[in-house]
């Protein structure tokens, strides 16, 4: 359940990294209350990955998936640059989150 919690609340900060982009410094009300709903559910799941999870690892993870997430999001979506250097930096992050997971003793 805790791991669930955590991919879920991973997966809803890459929503809200990528609604703050869209409230346009929260004067749209639509975008605003969406990223805003994201922000307190992604928190709220966190908060309950850790109640079995190190602290350490569920935050990389959680900030992880929102790192690589946000920056694949750019890529495919909004047309950043897919150079090998960023292409790497994902892999790199998205293989720690795969280390973190499997030492992590929960």
């Amino acid at each position: 359940m805790a791991w669930t919690a955590l991919v879920i609340a991973g997966f809803l900060e890459i929503c809200w990294a990528i609604g703050l982009k869209y409230t346009e410094g929260f004067t749209k009300p639509i975008p605003s209350a969406l990223t805003i709903a994201a922000i307190a559910a992604s928190f709220w799941l966190l908060s309950i990955a850790m109640r079995s999870i190190p602290i350490g690892t569920a935050y990389a993870i959680w900030t992880g998936i929102g790192a690589a997430g946000a920056v694949i999001f750019g890529i495919i979506m909004v047309g950043e640059p897919a150079n090998p250097g960023r292409l790497v930096a994902i892999a790199l992050i998205l293989s720690g989150i795969v280390m973190l997971n499997l030492f992590s003793p929960s």
